[in-house]
Formats: structure tokens, sequence, C-alpha cells
């Protein structure tokens, strides 16, 4: 993939300009990356002010180097580290970091991710269906969850993480070939399997598209605990302080706009987006992976 200016097109930040300008990075201080990436965002925020700091978090180790060498020109102003973000508090800790001037999550999947075929998460390529971020955890891969879960189980996790309407009878398929003898245990599998069972959305949606990500969200516990951590990120801000998460399906951003509506309504904060921001339709044209997305930010109270 030809890279502009040094950068790796394929990993081109998710409303990049937008995110900043509600984060504010020229203030200077401590930020916070809770899913640092390919390091897009962070860069932008380090690039803003040479009194920017930054902590970068994820758990993927590829990642990791990535956003490594990407940000390797600005030296100790950013510091990565393999953890999830819901462990902000400990990491911030273990940095000796009391208080934020800002926090960003890019929640969901990544390019990186995306595009690499062995890592199974898309049904573009053929490969096993792992679908874990964290490839070194002990985490159960897609196929390891399908090859346990139940028929009711499979069918409630289609339909509360993937809102798929014909959950039961995939749920049913997939059960029926593992009892034959045949576990679905690759992306191509699966993505048949569904294909022949559910017609495909409005203009190239691949029928399969919500399967795959319910069993996503299901294998890396994308929802568990994002509430507690928007509260966590809200304290540890310091006064004025701004948090922006980008999000990339309703599930999503449904806990995000009642979280945020929760520490607005407390008085700790004060919502800087009343809707969404979405991409504009020329960086859905350059960048696909952007259509979806929604960007909520929030700056605290002075007094908090």
């Amino acid at each position: 993939m030809a890279s502009v200016g040094g950068r790796d097109e394929r990993h081109r930040p998710v409303l990049l300009q937008e995110a900043l300008r509600a984060l504010a990075p020229e203030r200077g201080g401590w930020f916070f990356d809770a899913t640092v990436g390919a390091g897009g965002h962070a860069e932008g925020v380090l690039e803003a002010s040479a009194e920017a700091r930054l902590i970068g978090v994820d758990r993927d180790r590829e990642a990791l180097r990535v956003a490594s060498a990407r940000l390797a020109r600005f030296g100790d102003r950013a510091r990565l580290v393999h953890a999830d973000f819901r462990d902000i508090r400990r990491v911030l800790e273990a940095a000796g970091v009391s208080a934020l001037a800002g926090v960003i999550a890019d929640l969901g999947v990544s390019s990186l991710q995306l595009d690499a075929p062995e890592r199974g998460f898309s049904f573009r390529f053929d490969a096993p269906l792992d679908m874990r971020m964290d490839v070194g955890s002990e985490a159960q891969t897609a196929a390891e969850l399908l090859a346990r879960l139940s028929e009711a189980e499979i069918a409630r996790l289609l339909r509360e993480y993937g809102e798929e309407r014909r959950a039961r009878l995939i749920a049913r398929a997939i059960v029926q070939r593992r009892r034959g003898g045949k576990p679905v245990q690759t992306t191509r599998e699966l993505a048949e399997l569904v294909a022949a069972l559910v017609r495909g959305g409005k203009g190239r949606t691949h029928p399969a598209t919500r399967v795959f990500q319910a069993l996503r969200i299901a294998v890396n516990r994308e929802l568990d605990d994002l509430d507690q951590f928007i509260m966590q990120a809200a304290d540890l801000l310091q006064p004025a302080g701004r948090l922006v998460i980008i999000s990339f399906h309703s599930l999503e951003d449904r806990i995000v706009k009642r979280t945020f509506r929760q520490l607005a309504a407390a008085g700790r904060v004060e919502l800087l987006t009343k809707r969404p921001i979405v991409p504009t339709p020329e960086e859905t044209r350059v960048n696909p992976r952007a259509r979806s997305a929604k960007l909520r930010a929030l700056r605290k109270a002075d007094q908090w």
C-alpha cells in the first residue's frame, strides 16, 4: 500500500480532525488513547502541541508495534502499554499520572486487524475463525465459542450483539453442522453458511456482516463495562478535560449516549455534542471504514 508523507494509507484514523477539535490537545497536558491502534489519533494529539504527552494502550501487540514506529519521533512524550482500556486507572497509577487533559477511544475493530487474514475478523479472506484482539490471551476464539455454546445461546448472542433477525435459523444451522461432525472453523465456512440462509442488506452489505460483528463483540467482550470505563475516564479528567469516543455500531453508541447523559444530568460534565458527529461523504469515500462512525464528546465541569 502506498504511503503519503510516510504514512500508510491503510491506517487512516477515522474522524481525525473532528476528534482533535473536540479533544483540544493544543492545551497540552497528559492524554490517554484507550485504543491506540496504529497510532493515528495519538499522532494528531502529539503534533498539536509540544506540551502534549500521551499514554496509549491496546490489547493488540501488533497494533502497538505499528504505533510505536509511528510515534517514535515524539520520544518520551509517547508511552505505549499492552493493556485493555478498562485498565485505565491501573495504567495511569503505574505511570504516575493523576489527572488527564483528555481521553480518546476509537472503539471496534481496526484496519490492521481486518486486513490480516490470519486474524479471522473478515469474510474477505478464508482463515481460522479466531477474532481475538489479543491473540496471546486465553480467551476463546470465535470457532471455540460456536463449538461450545448451545443453539439457544448462539441465537441470543447473534440477536443481542448483531441485531440479527434470523438469529435462531442461523444458530440452528451452526449446531446441525456441528452435530454432523463438521463444526464451523473458518471464516469462509461461516460466511457461506449464513449467505445460504440470509439475504444481503441494502447496497453491498454481506449477509454475514451482523453475524461476524456479534461474534467479534462476544469474543472480545467489547461492550462489557464500557459504561464503567466512561465513568472512570470522567473521574480521571482534570477540570475542563475532554473525553472523545468514536463508536461504530448502535450497541456501542447507545451505551456512550446513555452514560454521557447520566454524567451531564449529575452536573459533572458538559456535552460538547448534542448529536453525534458523523463522517462527511468525502471521508466515507476515501475511507469506507468510517461510514458507520459516530463521535460523541464531553467536557468535564470546572468544579470537579
